[in-house]
């Protein structure tokens, strides 16, 4: 026999403590004078990341023909529009909604998740920082954040400098530190090997006593954010770590709209590299950043990983009323 599926996994008493939850988050957000947006859910255009699989959808001209119509996506993250808002004259903006990924599934992963996603013109990714830090302490408790740089976390944890070491030597030391390499990790993904020393021997250590914030990423991690032309140079991101577990990821956000086509030719090349699909090169957002889209810092922070943490929870299954293996 197995086992009903029909109930809520999460109960009612969690189900009361996270809608408390995100009146905290609005309370803050509209202390902080943000408003409050939606943006589509489905829509022509997509984040293109590597490692970040959107679900495709066809919108059919006629429901006879389910499987004819137009190509739409349900989003990984509202980035895109916001920054269309932002481009549009918005100032400080936060949205909660669905998120959805292909292909997660586990203990801090589900297909269909909430989003806390929030920009501010104006912004640097010092102030990002502090705002993150700020709305951490007051939903999970556990004071301000520490602040760490990416290189000072690595020499700290793995005794590893991330911009120094070659790709070679990487290899050689996570075969010292015993530590299983995925064949579709080679010597020549560098930050491949540097993703796995991080989840590791590094991220397990984040966050234990307080909250921390990583930041000054290397620069070809910059994804969408600006880079500082430093030595060595260093992507404007930073992200939110408490109790080894990943919360949210910052930018000082990319604002060259030539730099984002290089940038996503270069990632659907990786994607193609690693067998999948590429994504849509041309969007709305490219459009908008070349009318103009003004200087600011923008976060996205997984609600059910936050609910997790704030309740005291083992897994995100825990505090969802359905999650995928229930919807």
């Amino acid at each position: 026999m197995t086992s009903e599926t029909w109930p809520a996994k999460a109960s009612l008493e969690t189900l009361e403590q996270r809608a408390q939850l995100l009146k905290t988050i609005r309370q803050f957000f509209d202390t902080q004078k943000f408003i409050e947006v939606e943006t589509p859910l489905l829509s022509r255009d997509t984040v293109i990341d590597q490692y970040l699989d959107p679900i495709a959808v066809t919108l059919p001209n006629d429901p006879r023909h389910p499987q004819q119509g137009k190509n739409y996506w349900l989003q990984t993250s509202p980035e895109f529009c916001m920054k269309r808002l932002l481009a549009s004259g918005a100032d400080a903006i936060y949205q909660i909604c669905k998120a959805f990924r292909a292909g997660e599934t586990g203990r801090l992963h589900n297909p269909e998740f909430t989003m806390v996603e929030w920009y501010r013109t104006g912004d640097d990714m010092h102030a990002g920082m502090e705002l993150l830090s700020e709305l951490a302490d007051l939903t999970l408790k556990r004071g301000l954040a520490q602040k760490l740089t990416y290189q000072n976390a690595f020499l700290k944890y793995a005794d590893v400098d991330p911009h120094e070491i070659t790709g070679p030597q990487l290899m050689q030391r996570l075969i010292e530190m015993n530590i299983d390499i995925p064949a579709s990790i080679t010597v020549e993904d560098h930050d491949g090997l540097l993703d796995l020393l991080l989840v590791e021997k590094v991220q397990p250590h984040l966050g234990t006593h307080c909250p921390v914030i990583l930041y000054n990423y290397p620069a070809t991690q910059a994804a969408l954010a600006q880079v500082r032309g430093t030595n060595p140079a260093v992507a404007q991101r930073f992200e939110l770590y408490v109790k080894g577990i990943e919360l949210a990821n910052g930018y000082c956000e990319l604002l060259d709209p030539a730099l984002l086509q290089e940038r996503n030719q270069k990632t659907n090349q990786l994607r193609i590299n690693d067998g999948k699909p590429p994504l849509p090169e041309a969007s709305h957002l490219l459009e908008a950043m070349q009318h103009g889209l003004p200087a600011c810092a923008g976060v996205a922070l997984g609600l059910d990983r936050l609910a997790m943490l704030a309740i005291d929870k083992q897994s995100i299954d825990e505090v969802l009323a359905f999650p995928i293996d229930r919807a």
